[in-house]
């Protein structure tokens, strides 16, 4: 499948690889990315990961990992709410793992859950993990930037345990007549002004809504997950559509 978001980058004119573009463009942004997310979404993208926790609950869950874990929010959340024995964070960015391990330090749930937290830096694409490590795998709105989208969802099921679960949280394009023109207006615009006011990084947060737009989206997300092995897989699409959680199963 061809996948458009490899082929968009954080720097346009940059010979280097969409990896190395994107690393550092988070180490750029990681003290302002909270804010923006909060500000971004209007606070909703906490109701995102909320829901797609309540959907993991009913599975196995002892072991997780969470891909592209950026400042960790889904990863504590993980711990405070389903209290595995362990959740094992990893991004690219150091800059954004230094907030996460802040973040875990500072959270009296996830400390009283019992749970092991540990935050990693290593690449999505080349898993640091032996087979059959996790009985969850989860990646909030990460996906979209990886470099090879296919081969990190075989990464994925390499490391998930027979019967584990894939959850990936991400954010879409509505397609809504009413809702659309109002989401180009806002991602277009209104997003990356705020973007440049408030992390001064240039392009970020217009390489944002580029790689929302070229990621693959509901039946093609899912067709891709099943090229890598998946089975069982399904796709929630929340808010008008422009975020949705897709699930499959090893």
């Amino acid at each position: 499948m061809d996948v458009k978001a490899e082929r968009v980058n954080p720097y346009r004119g940059d010979t280097r690889c969409k990896t190395e573009q994107v690393r550092d463009m988070f180490d750029s942004i990681a003290p302002a990315y909270d804010f923006m997310n909060r500000m971004m979404t209007f606070g909703i993208d906490r109701l995102w990961r909320r829901k797609a926790v309540r959907m993991l609950a009913s599975g196995p869950h002892a072991d997780i990992l969470d891909v592209a874990t950026g400042t960790g929010d889904l990863a504590l959340l993980l711990a405070r709410s389903l209290r595995p024995a362990t959740v094992t964070g990893i991004d690219l960015s150091e800059g954004m793992l230094e907030v996460a391990r802040r973040k875990a330090s500072a959270d009296t749930g996830a400390a009283a859950s019992g749970t092991k937290m540990t935050f990693l830096a290593a690449d999505c694409l080349h898993l640091p993990m032996p087979d059959g490590t996790y009985d969850t795998v989860t990646a909030a709105y990460g996906v979209r930037n990886f470099e090879h989208l296919l081969r990190g969802y075989r990464e994925m099921y390499r490391v998930l345990r027979p019967g584990g679960t894939l959850c990936v949280i991400e954010l879409s394009t509505p397609t809504s007549p009413l809702v659309k023109p109002l989401y180009r207006f806002y991602t277009r615009h209104i997003i990356p002004l705020a973007g440049r006011i408030v992390s001064r990084d240039v392009r970020a947060y217009s390489y944002l809504p580029e790689s929302i737009a070229a990621v693959p989206q509901g039946e093609s997300m899912l067709a891709l997950m099943r090229e890598a092995g998946f089975s069982a897989t399904e796709h929630h699409p929340l808010t008008f559509g422009v975020c949705t959680i897709y699930i499959a199963r090893k």
